[in-house]
């Protein structure tokens, strides 16, 4: 119980990763390409912070390919939904959404491609 609660405070403890919850939070479902391109940060780096987002039952990944798409964690229980409350609550500014994506029909199928 300690160690978790410990996990969940050092994930918050960054105002990067606040940004990028709520940015996550506000688009829905996100692409890791457009995460990289909106905060014009380098994967590595964005990797890490939503791997520790993850880590800490913030987020949900769905891996299409080689691209990885995050979402909320749904349900996310009451202590961690109450912090995404007050986080959004918070005038912290985060970027504007870039998609990076492309949607490309082959053989009338849509395809979407990243990158």
């Amino acid at each position: 119980m300690m160690n978790n609660f410990l996990i969940i405070a050092g994930a918050i403890n960054d105002e990067t990763r606040l940004k990028i919850l709520k940015f996550i939070d506000g688009a829905s479902e996100v692409c890791v390409c457009d995460i990289e391109r909106s905060f014009n940060m380098i994967q590595s780096r964005i990797s890490r912070h939503l791997k520790i987002l993850k880590d800490a039952g913030f987020l949900k990944v769905d891996r299409r390919g080689r691209w990885a798409h995050y979402t909320i964690y749904n349900p996310l229980g009451k202590f961690k939904q109450d912090i995404l409350d007050e986080i959004n609550s918070l005038d912290i500014e985060v970027p504007k959404y870039l998609s990076s994506c492309k949607n490309k029909n082959t053989n009338n199928k849509d395809k979407t491609t990243c990158g």
